[in-house]
């Protein structure tokens, strides 16, 4: 039986990739490097990436349970073409772990949460052999309710927090208020949960808060999750060939462009540009700096954050781009205007890639889209870098007992469960004939099922990043390998898989930054004004911000 998702469940996935931008951490108090020391609640100053990190960070077991069909490799995730029938599903958790004790789990939701006694959380609850009450809160305000809960004296017994929503007084709060899980998975610990020690280290690394591993990460490929998305069956129906550099692209794009019949070449093009360009990462503020010839140098102070956003300035100067997008529409109706055939490329979460596929197929069989790859700002290889390796994080409490911490592992064991195993397939698909039903070897979620198999388990869970559409195998393997070829010209930054809270004080000194690149490439501004914006950026705080990290790095060491 084959589930049709990927490594964590698409809605989960596509909105972090809507939310990347604001997910930027921000806190007071003094600097903290969450994943290398240094906390605001006493914990021992100094370096836990390197030699200090190998002594808290678990053992890597890597998971042989079921083989994919297409290994992991540059970063990217394993791929699963075929379908597995349900007789042939593996076990991957062999004796109940769970003591039966009872846990409360607080955990955003968008839409309106299930009720408790619900037939998935039930058999779940049997299966792990732990009772979970589930505290759903409004995603959408999650980061108040969250903030609320930390500063009380009563928090639940576990919490799980998106990385987006790790700002002001937060980061305080976990290092005051979460248990250290070193003790029950540090070193080879780890091996009495199988499916726990199969998570990437790069993963675990970015668990560890204020010198201590805290957070059971959700791990995910630190390949560039953005690809620009093309409509490949009118490529092929107009005998356009894929463009390789930034001039083709115009070029083509000029061609392309016919708006008296409502069909345009692209839409923004901006988070492409960052990448063909070899502007660092934008999704993380620790990811904004990066070592270059012995200084530290943040994204927007380079050639190629202006070269980049230059070019995307030329795409609406061409009148290419959009009319919705132009006038800054540029969000959720993207993927209509590319449906629609009134865009012919777009950039998006390149899960997106099967979403629009599936969506399509039914009404239209001829309809395909695909991935290009990037390509350099010369039309040769890119130079790409890697986003982080996990950004949601589950915690439990200080005054959780051991059994407590126990019973937390067993869920997180289970919930990690691999592709093709029995244990997936209930935490993904809930319980067959009521959340699913098998619909030509594949299972398919019932109206009950898609409004209760989400957000919660899979909160708490998950196994190294892989791609799972097998309704769609072509498109598996189109993602899988486009991961590989783009992860073959990936490098990483100097803050790499840790987690940086920013001191108070300079929390939003970047945060025109968004709204100025967006004026600038619809023509608003231009790009001297970026660069008075950085020299005003330099000048009320920036250049402090950037000795900051120097001496963050000068005594932690990165964890590339």
């Amino acid at each position: 039986m084959t589930p049709n998702s990927a490594s964590s469940a698409p809605s989960r996935r596509n909105f972090l990739a809507s939310t990347a931008v604001a997910a930027a951490a921000v806190a007071g108090g003094m600097p903290l490097l969450s994943a290398c020391g240094g906390s605001q609640s006493g914990s021992k100053d100094g370096t836990t990436s390197g030699k200090d990190a190998a002594k808290i960070l678990p053992s890597f077991v890597a998971s042989t349970v079921v083989a994919p069909d297409i290994p992991a490799k540059n970063g990217s995730a394993a791929g699963f073409t075929k379908a597995i029938a349900e007789a042939d599903l593996k076990t991957s958790v062999t004796k109940k772990l769970g003591s039966g004790g009872k846990l409360k789990i607080m955990a955003p939701f968008w839409g309106t949460p299930p009720k408790g006694d619900n037939p998935y959380y039930t058999a779940m609850n049997k299966a792990i052999g732990v009772d979970v009450t589930w505290q759903n809160q409004d995603g959408v305000t999650y980061d108040e309710k969250l903030g609320a809960v930390l500063a009380s004296s009563d928090i639940p017994d576990v919490v799980v927090v998106p990385g987006w929503n790790l700002n002001g007084k937060i980061p305080g709060a976990i290092n005051a208020k979460f248990a250290d899980l070193g003790p029950y998975l540090s070193g080879d610990k780890v091996k009495d949960y199988p499916n726990l020690a199969a998570v990437p280290t790069e993963a675990w690394q970015r668990g560890i808060f204020g010198g201590q591993l805290r957070a059971i990460p959700m791990p995910a490929s630190y390949v560039t999750d953005i690809a620009p998305l093309y409509r490949k069956d009118i490529f092929d129906k107009k005998g356009y060939s894929v463009p390789t550099s930034p001039k083709e692209f115009l070029s083509w794009a000029k061609e392309a462009t016919r708006p008296k019949s409502k069909v345009w070449a692209c839409d923004d093009m901006k988070w492409t540009a960052f990448n063909i360009f070899s502007v660092f990462p934008g999704s993380d503020k620790a990811l904004w700096w990066n070592m270059v010839d012995g200084k530290l140098v943040n994204r927007i102070e380079t050639d190629e954050y202006l070269e980049a956003l230059e070019w995307v300035r030329k795409l609406y100067a061409a009148k290419v781009v959009h009319p919705d997008a132009v006038s800054g529409k540029a969000g959720g109706n993207a993927g209509n205007r590319l449906t629609s055939g009134e865009v012919l490329v777009y950039n998006q979460n390149i899960s997106d890639w099967w979403g629009k596929m599936s969506e399509q197929h039914a009404q239209n069989p001829d309809f395909e889209i695909a991935a290009f790859d990037i390509f350099g700002p010369d039309g040769g290889d890119p130079k790409l870098w890697a986003v982080q390796p996990a950004n949601i994080f589950t915690f439990i409490s200080k005054k959780a007992s051991k059994q407590q911490i126990k019973d937390f592992l067993a869920v997180c064991d289970f919930c990690a469960a691999p592709y093709g195993t029995k244990e997936f397939m209930l935490t993904m698909y809930g319980v067959e004939g009521t959340d699913y039903e098998v619909k030509k070897g594949l299972p398919a979620k019932t109206t009950q099922g898609v409004n209760e198999v989400n957000g919660a388990f899979d909160y708490t869970g998950n196994p190294a990043p892989f791609v799972a559409y097998t309704d769609f195998p072509d498109v598996t393997k189109g993602m899988v390998e486009w991961q590989q070829r783009m992860g073959a010209f990936t490098r990483k930054t100097s803050f790499f898989g840790l987690t940086v809270t920013e001191p108070n004080r300079w929390a939003n000194l970047a945060d025109s930054f968004e709204q100025l690149e967006d004026d600038v490439v619809r023509g608003r501004k231009k790009i001297s004004d970026v660069q008075q914006a950085v020299a005003d950026w330099k000048s009320k705080g920036g250049d402090d911000l950037r000795d900051w990290y120097k001496k963050l790095l000068d005594d932690t060491g990165s964890a590339k």
